[in-house]
């Protein structure tokens, strides 16, 4: 018999608007966990509603509000298996207002993805 395949569940935290959803769906597409179609529909769904760049983000952010916000609102799970493990994509919302659904996780991570994006500019040294 083979090795077992170890579980590990994988929390993608960060502050609000920091690509947190658009880059785990991203992930998700280039690992082969959706089809491309499904992204070409997100895609022109939402350029419908001038928000073009958030057809990843759609991966995971599945409810009305959340697509017309433009925000995570509730936690979303995405599943998928490697050679060695299987791996449970947890996207928490960064929102202060939805924050309370984050700590609600129910899993304990074995990794956490902290999405952070710079506060300014570094100066330039010339």
């Amino acid at each position: 018999m083979g090795k077992e395949k170890i579980h590990i569940n994988i929390v993608v935290i960060g502050h609000v608007d920091s690509g947190k959803s658009t880059t785990t769906g991203h992930l998700i597409y280039k690992l082969g966990g959706i089809d491309k179609r499904v992204i070409e529909r997100f895609e022109k769904e939402a350029a419908e509603m001038n928000k073009r760049s958030f057809k990843y983000a759609w991966v995971l952010d599945k409810l009305k509000a959340e697509r017309e916000r433009g925000i995570t609102i509730d936690i979303a799970l995405w599943k998928f298996e490697t050679t060695k493990y299987y791996c449970t994509v947890i996207d928490a919302p960064g929102h202060r207002d939805f924050i309370k659904n984050m700590i609600s996780l129910h899993p304990t991570p074995r990794m956490t993805l902290q999405r952070k994006l710079p506060t300014s500019l570094p100066k330039s040294s010339s």
